[in-house]
């Protein structure tokens, strides 16, 4: 068992000299290496120690990637503090006061972009010692120190007396807690998920059961640093074979970060990237776009090569097997005129994507494999530190999320909390060295989640006979029928999402009710292009023809329907609610990580679900929904 500070130190002994960090600076991009970066978190945790941290203070981290979020962290944890990683998503009024204040924190470090939402609440926070601002700023405010104070307040005590940081670091237990790292919260108030030093190791060490990163890999870090995915399954392991890591050049907001990110690729040529569902689809989405640009014999070939590819490769692990092998010539003409150009925009150098979030389409999945950069999906949660199974190279299967990493127990579990058999759904249960400590202050949801040591996910799954995991959904957060059968929803929200190009967001609802029903954001910058294309002569009419559409659009699921044998029709919705407000996260409705918070939506639409189980509320062509899209059309100007 060691410690985070004892797996750095030990990289930065075997590779001293490699790059371990890429930032931009001035236009170019430089690199900070292993021992550079260890000389520098001895500093600034001598510095950290200079003003009073004391062993298990808890200090919060509030900033974009970049090199100093993890000389930060490492600091921090060098003096045997807790780091509180915070999402710079978060608005100060509640997220960001609840948990600072519920953690205690004495100090609070925060890039210039975000030092404003501390300043408005600091009077709120009187357990708070200090603000250090991470670079530099033209507005520094009195009791505010710079980073670079902290540094220099580190060499002087290094100078002066050189054994305390020594001491301190000595005291540092695999069983300390390293990071708390709070939940989104929008139900009720965050969870603070204390992560131990040997939480982390431990999972960089299951991270590799079945793959390989060598040292001269790179990734480019586009996912917020605080996310537990991005943390571990780039921070860390990438550290693993002194392999290095790249900051996105950030920008003042969520877009200009995202247009610098289509730069950065380019310049930092990455080998591995950090996915997430809804990036995923943006990758391919400018794919194709870039591709129809070049003309429709471009387009046509790019389909015909995407169609050969789709078969040659199989689920992955019958790629190219039986009859398929006698085509191998034509895929890699298609790889050399089409795909290797495709892969050029990527940086040229990457090798796969690692795919976060369970419900990743196998669209998605066999898309990019077709391109020859396979998007290997995991499964995981920031209270298994957090990776609990993955697809790599050697082992995947697409539409799973992959093997069951080693040395982690894992049980499948019905509602009684008996184990189930193979291929049988039931709530994911691990018991690992991963598993978090617990929930901070909290014995209650800490004893809920963690029984006899093993971590009850709530997440809904089964293993096949080769010990792939396939994860279905939310175990609590199912459809339930009158009848009492069970299914999970996700599945069907992102089909009908991806296939219904009217419907932006959905949300299905069946409560021990006769039938599903659905709450749905419709597409408003689609409403006024189809009008469009279909002029209509008064506004009636064109609401009618739009809801005509979506429930035209919808009839592929249903009986008839080209996609009619892709979901059991009893969980397809029977009726349909517009809602008048995209899901978001401002509104609660979505989480941080962009995830949808069913009870937020049950609960400020229960007027409306209940609605669509009347006779009149069961046809799309209700009143309710006419005066949304009429709305719309005015916000769009018809």
């Amino acid at each position: 068992m060691i410690s985070i500070i004892d797996y750095f130190e030990d990289k930065a002994k075997r590779y001293p000299n490699n790059p371990l960090i890429w930032e931009k600076v001035n236009g170019v991009y430089h690199s900070t290496t292993y021992q550079e970066s260890l000389n520098l978190v001895r500093t600034y945790a001598a510095g950290l120690m200079s003003m009073g941290l004391q062993k298990g203070d808890r200090v919060s981290l509030l900033s974009e990637g970049r090199r100093d979020w993890l000389i930060a962290e490492l600091a921090i944890l060098y003096t045997g503090a807790v780091n509180v990683p915070l999402s710079t998503k978060l608005e100060e009024a509640n997220d960001l006061l609840f948990r600072i204040q519920h953690s205690d924190s004495k100090l609070v470090i925060v890039s210039a972009f975000h030092v404003e939402k501390i300043r408005k609440i600091e009077a709120q926070l009187p357990r708070l010692e200090k603000v250090i601002l991470l670079g530099d700023t033209e507005d520094q405010q009195a009791e505010e120190l710079l980073w670079q104070d902290i540094y220099q307040k580190g060499e002087k005590l290094l100078s002066e007396s050189p054994a305390t940081l020594q001491e301190r670091r000595s005291t540092i237990l695999p069983e300390d807690i390293a990071n708390i790292s709070y939940t989104s919260g929008t139900t009720a108030d965050p969870k603070g998920i204390m992560l131990s030093h040997r939480n982390y190791t431990a999972n960089v060490e299951q991270a590799f059961s079945y793959i390989d990163i060598p040292s001269h890999y790179r990734t480019l870090v586009v996912l917020p640093w605080d996310h537990a995915f991005a943390h571990t399954a780039a921070l860390y392991a990438f550290m693993y074979h002194g392999a290095s890591l790249a900051a996105v050049q950030a920008g003042k907001t969520a877009n200009e970060t995202l247009k610098n990110f289509a730069n950065n690729i380019l310049e930092v040529q990455p080998h591995v990237l950090m996915s997430v569902p809804a990036l995923a689809k943006n990758f391919k989405k400018n794919i194709e776009k870039g591709v129809k640009a070049k003309g429709t014999i471009a387009w046509l070939l790019f389909k015909t090569a995407m169609t050969h590819a789709y078969w040659y490769n199989g689920t992955g692990n019958d790629k190219g097997k039986g009859l398929r092998k006698l085509t191998q010539p034509l895929g890699r003409l298609f790889d050399k005129i089409l795909f290797s150009n495709v892969r050029k925009g990527l940086g040229g150098n990457l090798q796969f994507f690692i795919g976060g979030g369970a419900l990743l389409d196998i669209e998605l999945q066999k898309f990019f494999y077709a391109l020859g950069v396979p998007m290997y999906q995991g499964y995981g949660l920031s209270e298994a530190a957090p990776i609990i199974s993955a697809n790599t190279p050697t082992y995947h299967k697409m539409g799973s999320s992959g093997k069951v990493v080693h040395n982690l127990a894992i049980r499948i579990c019905g509602e009684e909390g008996q184990d189930l058999p193979l291929g049988v759904s039931g709530e994911i249960v691990v018991k690992g060295e991963n598993v978090m400590l617990g929930y901070w202050k909290n014995e209650a949801a800490t004893a809920e989640a963690i029984k006899d040591g093993w971590l009850f996910t709530g997440d809904l799954g089964y293993l096949d006979q080769e010990n792939y995991l396939y994860v279905l959904g939310r175990f609590k957060s199912l459809l339930i029928s009158h009848d009492g059968e069970k299914y999970s929803p996700e599945g069907i929200e992102e089909a009908i999402i991806d296939h219904c190009s009217l419907i932006d967001q959905i949300v299905l609802y069946n409560n021990q009710s006769p039938y599903t029903v659905a709450l749905a954001v419709t597409a408003v910058d689609k409403i006024k292009a189809l009008l469009k294309q279909h002029p209509q002569s008064n506004e009636d009419e064109k609401v009618d023809f739009f809801l005509n559409q979506i429930q035209q659009e919808l009839a592929q699921f249903k009986k008839g329907g080209k996609l009619q044998d892709m979901f059991p029709q009893r969980w397809l919705p029977v009726s349909l609610a517009i809602v008048p407000e995209p899901f978001t996260e401002t509104n609660k409705m979505l989480n941080s990580t962009m995830k949808i918070v069913r009870r937020v939506i049950e609960d400020t639409y229960n007027k409306d679900i209940e609605y669509l189980f009347t006779p009149v509320g069961k046809e799309i062509m209700n009143d309710q929904n006419k005066q949304i899209i009429k709305k719309y059309l005015e916000e769009t100007g018809k």
